[in-house]
């Protein structure tokens, strides 16, 4: 019964990061500075050689903060709750910087009390350690955390609780001679990762081809280089889309659909996606380098504009979806690069005016959503809810402006070296009209996900479209 009674008054202690949260104040604050104020870089870097403290308290000073999109952890948030209902006081303990962790513990009103980092003081390992000896004493509190820095603490606690610990932390925890309780937590799988990867988003590599059907190259070789530049346009994108999932997470966490990716919902820690980016980029630039040297370059600007559009671009009005029209229109340079073909000026103005077409579609749909939501204006994106109107007449204006420059192509002397039957090439025309008209009445409808192209990997009348296409194409040659 004593026992009893000494273990309902003994304090539990919950660890911050990656443990009451799925996710890293610290990478999260240093993204969202960097987004907002890339030139800050210079700040940050100079506070870091100052010591993680005073790095913490620059991040924490610098961007804004919103605790209650965080992505709290259930399975945590009902031990605390079961602590709390004992009569147990709770208290948040973490190496964050103390303006955040407090906006955290009143967010939750749960907690008896925290403690945190402050400007001098980087509350972790043995420093937070000895902080919760002071005041509980050795043995005289239970703690919650999942990470090596929390070793330290364990040692010194009555009880170890652990969540989501690495292989090596969980071998670690089983020799400091304490009383251990693992927490179950569902690790991330396969699909995890293949969705963070956007790996549906491939298809759109399948650009790197164009330029190999266009210059009617049908041999072997083209064919495999060709594939080999779409593998490295592909973990290229992957790197990005990891990068730009990183700099987006307060704002995908307040969409309605894109709050359910890996790192902004925490199914991948930021630290597993931190890492991601420089592994996928590597293995690009390595598939790029046996294509050639030039398809190299042209990887690597795609690289640069990509990077740049995360960062910076997304955030400037129509410049963002030229940006996305230019990526696309390097995928298709990177194929013309990659099989050594001379450049059509006929595909690259089409290309540049059907997807800037596309990226505009994509605009009005993010566009709707937040019209019929309710939602605010979006806070990454220099774009009213009013300019819906106007974004669908762009996107018109471009898709068509793209049927005429490919009437054009038809219509000049080049043609008629690549095609014995070029006027076939005519039926294409009112199918591309078609294809295009359709996809606005699908976005204006509310029938089209936020991506036009994966929307056209599955819809029936896409594909019906792209088959005849490419019937007319073949009846041409």
């Amino acid at each position: 019964m004593t026992e009893m009674c000494s273990l309902k008054k003994r304090p539990l202690v919950v660890d911050l990061d990656g443990t009451l949260i799925r996710s890293d104040l610290l990478i999260e604050t240093a993204f969202s500075s960097l987004t907002h104020k890339p030139l800050s870089i210079m700040d940050v870097l100079h506070s870091f050689s100052r010591g993680k403290a005073d790095l913490k308290h620059k991040l924490a000073n610098s961007v804004e903060f919103d605790a209650s999109i965080l992505p709290y952890d259930p399975t945590v948030l009902s031990y605390i709750q079961r602590a709390s209902d004992d009569g147990r006081p709770v208290y948040l303990v973490s190496a964050s910087n103390g303006k955040l962790v407090e906006q955290v513990a009143r967010h939750l009103g749960v907690f008896d009390g925290w403690l945190a980092s402050d400007e001098k003081r980087n509350l972790s390992g043995k420093v937070k350690a000895q902080e919760l000896v002071e005041k509980f004493g050795e043995h005289g509190f239970d703690y919650i955390g999942n990470s090596a820095a929390d070793l330290a603490v364990w040692m010194h606690a009555a009880k170890a609780i652990a969540i989501r610990p690495s292989a090596s932390v969980a071998r670690q925890l089983g020799h400091i001679g304490v009383e251990v309780e693992r927490l179950h937590d569902d690790p991330p799988t396969w699909r995890t990762w293949l969705k963070a990867f956007r790996v549906h988003q491939y298809a759109k590599n399948a650009l790197v081809f164009v330029p190999l059907i266009t210059a009617h190259q049908f041999f072997l070789g083209s064919i495999l280089t060709s594939l080999l530049a779409a593998v490295a346009f592909s973990l290229c994108a992957s790197s990005v889309y990891v990068l730009n999932d990183l700099v987006d997470l307060q704002s995908d966490r307040l969409h309605p659909t894109k709050r359910y990716r890996p790192l902004a919902s925490g199914a991948l820690s930021l630290m597993q996606g931190v890492c991601a980016v420089p592994i996928l980029f590597i293995s690009a630039v390595i598939a790029a380098a046996f294509v050639s040297l030039p398809f190299l370059g042209v990887l690597l600007a795609y690289f640069v504009l990509t990077t740049a559009y995360s960062f910076v671009l997304k955030r400037k009005m129509l410049i963002d979806t030229v940006v996305l029209a230019m990526l696309y229109v390097m995928r298709v340079v990177g194929g013309i690069v990659a099989i050594n073909v001379a450049v059509s000026e006929w595909l690259l103005a089409f290309s540049m005016f059907i997807f800037m077409s596309l990226a505009l579609i994509k605009r009005y749909i993010e566009l709707a959503v937040r019209l019929d939501s309710g939602m605010p204006d979006p806070s990454n994106r220099n774009y009213k809810v009013g300019d819906l109107d106007v974004v669908a007449a762009l996107a018109a204006a471009a898709g068509f402006n793209a049927v005429t420059v490919f009437a054009l192509y038809i219509s000049s002397d080049t043609v008629n070296q690549l095609y014995r039957r070029p006027e076939l090439l005519w039926l294409i025309c009112p199918v591309l009209l078609y294809w295009i008209s359709r996809a606005l009445m699908m976005a204006h409808r509310r029938l089209m996900d936020d991506d036009p192209i994966a929307f056209a990997l599955k819809d029936k009348n896409s594909l019906v479209a792209a088959g005849l296409i490419a019937l007319i194409l073949l009846a041409a040659i």
